[in-house]
Parts: C-alpha cells; sequence; structure tokens
C-alpha cells in the first residue's frame, strides 16, 4: 500500500478567503532572523566555524579554527544591523516576528528587551544555527527541548512559534510535537494551513527563501538595495492585485541583521516598506497575529482521509461509485495515493486510472452493470441508491406513459445492437436532452458508442465523488 507523502494539492483550485481583519488585501509578515551569537564557532563548541549568509565570496568552514572576519561579519549584525533595524521598524510602528535562536538571545540581552520593547514576537529559530540534515532524530528532538528552555529562561517567554530553517527531514514533524500555535519550515503556499500531527492539528505559516535578503549573500542574488526593492515590489503587487480580485493573500520577507542591516541594503527595504504603507487595506501583522487570526477564522477540519483509509474501508465507501464494480476500488487502494487523492478530482484520477487501465471485457462488464434508463429495475425501485437519486434528479421516476414506452423502446434497441445499456450522466442534461441524445447515440458504431459510454461512466463517478468529497 504505497502512500506518497507530499501535498502536492494544498489549498487547491480556489483557496480560502483569509479574511484579513479590516478588509485588508494583503498581510505583510516581517521576519528578522537573529543568529548573531548562535552560528558555527569553536567557542560554541561546534568543531568548525560557519560558512553560510555572510558578504565573504566563497566562504568555507575551518575545521578546528576561528574565522575572525566571519565572527566579525556576524557580529556587524548584532552591534549594528540590528539597531538600525529596530530603528527603521520601531519609527514605522511595523511589528515583526524574530526567529531567533535560543544561544544567539542568551547572548544579547540588550537587543532581546528592545525586541521585547517594541511589542515584537520572538519565536525560537532553534538551539543553534547550525545544519541539521545529518542529525539523528533523538538528538534533534533534545536540541528543539533545550531551545525552548533556553528561550524561556532567557526572554521570560516560552517560544509561540518555530522556524528551523537548516532543516532535518524530522523537523516538522518533531516540531509539531511541540504544541506551537504555528511552525514555518514550509515554502510551500501563499497562505497558512493545517497538518495533521497525531491527535492535534498544527498551523503552519509557509516562510520565504526569495524574497529574503539571504540572496544577497547567494548567487543568483541581489547586488543592490534597489534589486531588492524591485524585488518585494513586484510580489506586493501581485498578491496586493490578487487580494483586490478574489482572496487576500500573505507575504513573508526574510530578513538577517548582518545582511539587510547594512546602510547600502536597508535602503531598499526602507523604500519598499513606504510603498506598501501607501496602499490601502495592507495588514503588518506578527506571525502569531497571523496565528491566532487563521485559527479563529480558518480552524482545522479534520474529515476521514481517502489515503489513510484501510482497503476494507476504502472499499466500503468509494466500491459503488462505478457502478457494481467494487474492484476499481480495491485495485486503486494499491496505487501511489496520497494527499492530492483525498479530494473528489484527487480521488477520481486514481479510480479512473484503473478503469482505463483495465481489460476491455472489464471495461464491457462495467458498462454492463448500469441499468436501463427508466427501465425494469426503476420500475421495480431496484436500482443503487446512487442510481435512484441520479435519475430522480432528471425526472426518469415521473414519466408518462407514453414516455416511457419510448424509453423502454430504446433501451431494447440500443442494447440488442451493442451490446450494454445506454449510459449517460443524467445530472448533466434534462429529460428532454437525455432522450435527445438517446435518438442521436443510437445511430452510432458499436465503437465509439463504446468510448462514449466509458467517457459518461467516468463522468458520472466525478459526480458522485463531488457529492462525498470536496
Amino acid at each position: 500500500m504505497p502512500r506518497y507523502p507530499r501535498d502536492m494539492r494544498g489549498h487547491g483550485p480556489t483557496p480560502p478567503d483569509a479574511q484579513w481583519p479590516g478588509g485588508a488585501k494583503i498581510a505583510v509578515s516581517i521576519v528578522l532572523n537573529y543568529e548573531e551569537g548562535g552560528e558555527n564557532n569553536i567557542l560554541h563548541g561546534d568543531g568548525q566555524s560557519e560558512a553560510f549568509l555572510s558578504d565573504i565570496a566563497g566562504a568555507a568552514q575551518w575545521p578546528g579554527q576561528r574565522h575572525w572576519n566571519m565572527e566579525s561579519i556576524y557580529e556587524y549584525g548584532a552591534r549594528a544591523g540590528f539597531w538600525r533595524l529596530h530603528r527603521l521598524f520601531t519609527g514605522l510602528d511595523i511589528p515583526v516576528t524574530v526567529y531567533g535562536v535560543a544561544t544567539a538571545l542568551a547572548r544579547s540581552p540588550e537587543q532581546v528587551s528592545a525586541m521585547q520593547a517594541a511589542g515584537w514576537e520572538i519565536a525560537s529559530h532553534g538551539l543553534k544555527w547550525v545544519e541539521h540534515r545529518d542529525m539523528p532524530e533523538e538528538e534533534e528532538r533534545r536540541q528543539i527541548a533545550e531551545a525552548i528552555r533556553l528561550h524561556t529562561e532567557v526572554t521570560g517567554q516560552r517560544p509561540t512559534g518555530w522556524y528551523t530553517g537548516r532543516c532535518s527531514v524530522n523537523t516538522v514533524r518533531l516540531t509539531a510535537e511541540q504544541g506551537f500555535d504555528w511552525i514555518s519550515d514550509t515554502y510551500d503556499d501563499d497562505l497558512p494551513y493545517w497538518i495533521e500531527a497525531g491527535e492535534r492539528d498544527q498551523l503552519v505559516i509557509p516562510y520565504t527563501l526569495e524574497a529574503n535578503d539571504m540572496r544577497f549573500a547567494t548567487a543568483p542574488g541581489y547586488i543592490t538595495g534597489e534589486q531588492f526593492f524591485q524585488y518585494l515590489k513586484d510580489s506586493f503587487d501581485t498578491l496586493y492585485a490578487e487580494g483586490e480580485a478574489s482572496a487576500a493573500k500573505m507575504f513573508s520577507i526574510g530578513l538577517h541583521c548582518r545582511l539587510i542591516g547594512r546602510p547600502g541594503k536597508i535602503a531598499g527595504l526602507k523604500r519598499f516598506l513606504d510603498y506598501a504603507r501607501g496602499h490601502e487595506g495592507v495588514w503588518f501583522p506578527r506571525r502569531l497575529d497571523i496565528a491566532r487570526h487563521w485559527a479563529a477564522t480558518h480552524p482545522p477540519r479534520r474529515f476521514e482521509r481517502p489515503s489513510r483509509m484501510t482497503r476494507d474501508s476504502f472499499i466500503a465507501a468509494f466500491g459503488g461509485i462505478f457502478e457494481h464494480s467494487p474492484w476499481i476500488a480495491d485495485r486503486a487502494f494499491d496505487l501511489e495515493l496520497g494527499p492530492a487523492h483525498d479530494c473528489a478530482t484527487g480521488l477520481h484520477n486514481a479510480l479512473a486510472r484503473v478503469f482505463r487501465s483495465a481489460m476491455p471485457a472489464e471495461r464491457l462488464g462495467v458498462l454492463q452493470a448500469h441499468p436501463d434508463l427508466a427501465g425494469k429495475l426503476a420500475a421495480a425501485a431496484r436500482l443503487t441508491p446512487e442510481s435512484t437519486q441520479e435519475q430522480q434528479g432528471a425526472g426518469l421516476d415521473a414519466l408518462t406513459d407514453a414516455e416511457r414506452e419510448t424509453f423502454q423502446a430504446l433501451n431494447d434497441d440500443y442494447t440488442r445492437k451493442h451490446g450494454f445499456p445506454f449510459i449517460i450522466a443524467v445530472r448533466d442534461h434534462t429529460k428532454a436532452g437525455i432522450l435527445h441524445a438517446f435518438q442521436t447515440r443510437l445511430a452510432n458504431d458499436s465503437e465509439t458508442e463504446f468510448q462514449t459510454a466509458c467517457a459518461q461512466v467516468e463522468r458520472i463517478a466525478a459526480l458522485r465523488l463531488q457529492d462525498m468529497l470536496k
């Protein structure tokens, strides 16, 4: 029973309207990563120096040595960059969420005090700013717990949210165990969403690596503050227009004290903030504010997911989607089902794949399992509940004697010619339209009708699934 864990569907073709407070068209979430003092350093018990996200071109880790230049660049972020950003955001009265590395916060008490005085949210950015890719699961779980303990000790409050960044395949699952209001180690959507973490529902607020000043330290990336401004503006304009036209969106912006805190870079950020503040309907929330709003406005909704059913439950639920042909659901259960199949469109695709790949005789058997329209089984009330409802919806249960005789004659002629009953998705048609299609298709050759009937069988299945799933 292969099950594919990645969710390629998300909110689907019609994302929910965020319904931001005050009717805002866009929520601009500013995130300030505070990593200075939590990076790789032999002073911190690491075996090498840091090499990630600095202005040193081609930086590499120095095993067993301190890297003085790297250290001083990180120190710039704490000593100068942070305060430049603090003045900017407090001056504009824009609250931010801090991704605070616990050991970095512990080494920067004045900065922590300033964050708290400004009303900023201080979320956890892990125990240390190091790579977690190869970290054993139990060690990562231990470090998460220690990060929470130290963060609480340093700030006086347990962190409300979490973002590791340099994460492992286990990070989202391990952090979801901790009961945070939100976690952000994903980059997969423009809106928050819920995941099921055991018995609890975990809110995920996706983050960004592209509307992010880290691109000043990567290639390809930004060279000037003007390039950063232009990218932020273009992203904002697109999301703002979507918020005006349909559903409000979220825009995350990632910042680092040692990068955007430089004079030539921060100018682009300031220009963008002035630009965004010049628009109506722009909300600058902390991520905690987004989480609280989303939980109240779009609470989690649990349902029995097809991809998580047992075989027996799956067949019991969907064995009748293709008329009297539970073998289709049985075979579909063995496909690579995942979150994308937990909706009507996705599950229909899985069932239809089995039907399309079946032997011609098996497909013919599905066609022959369908009842005649307004035929003897309908008169005897022996149709499946689905077929009964469908025929009633098209008015085929209330035919005049003359209409019933016409349908019966057409049924007999059609079945005699083609070897299977006339099949049409009656919910797509009126009674008159069904009769016209009946008369028209009777003249087709049997191969054409076989293909047409198979397509109609798939359409009937799609309509039935839409009644069951969204």
